[in-house]
């Protein structure tokens, strides 16, 4: 959030209102915001997906036409037309809980010393996914977790120390070459550095 603080900065906003308000915005990003990395995932995951339903369905439509042919077609569509059913809920049963994963994640992140040991110790079998893609059930077992076992748990002093992951802008070569012309993210990365 080091980009951040240069705006603001730059904005004439005082130190300790920059920290609280970035604090602010520490908190409430990944409420709002999914990491690339999820979303990559469970976008590659839903195509594969997609694309197995369409070929399943291809091959019965083309086994239909033929269907007249004999009664062991006849049984390989309807072979196909289960083993699309079942592909489908398995498809249904996988996404869920790759949203319950993600939510759980989300909530922990940041917040405890050790997400998988953690992760582990939530029931996923009491957690309900709702029509808004909420997860219900998850607070209150989080909750229970930091009472019964708190020492896994950040305190809200290490949450806030803790660095955020990210670019920092200016890390590199700021000088212009011997041609004189800046690359974009160096002439970037100089702008912010002044």
């Amino acid at each position: 959030m080091d980009w951040l603080r240069q705006l603001l900065k730059q904005a004439g906003w005082e130190d300790a209102k920059i920290d609280a308000f970035i604090g602010d915005v520490n908190k409430e990003l990944p409420k709002h915001f999914v990491p690339k990395s999820q979303y990559n995932e469970l976008s590659e995951t839903r195509k594969k997906l997609e694309k197995d339903v369409a070929d399943r369905d291809k091959q019965i439509d083309d086994l239909g036409k033929t269907a007249g042919l004999s009664e062991d077609l006849k049984q390989q569509i309807e072979t196909l037309k289960t083993e699309n059913q079942t592909a489908k809920t398995q498809y249904e049963f996988d996404l869920k809980e790759v949203k319950i994963s993600n939510a759980i994640t989300a909530a922990l992140t940041g917040k405890v010393h050790n997400e998988k040991v953690v992760t582990g110790l939530i029931d996923k079998t009491k957690l309900v996914l709702g029509d808004d893609g909420k997860i219900v059930g998850l607070d209150e077992q989080l909750t229970g977790l930091k009472t019964s076992d708190a020492y896994l748990f950040k305190s809200d002093d290490q949450q806030q120390q803790q660095q955020q992951p990210g670019i920092k802008v200016g890390a590199g070569k700021t000088e212009p070459p011997a041609g004189g012309q800046l690359s974009l993210g160096d002439a970037i990365a100089a702008h912010f550095t002044k």
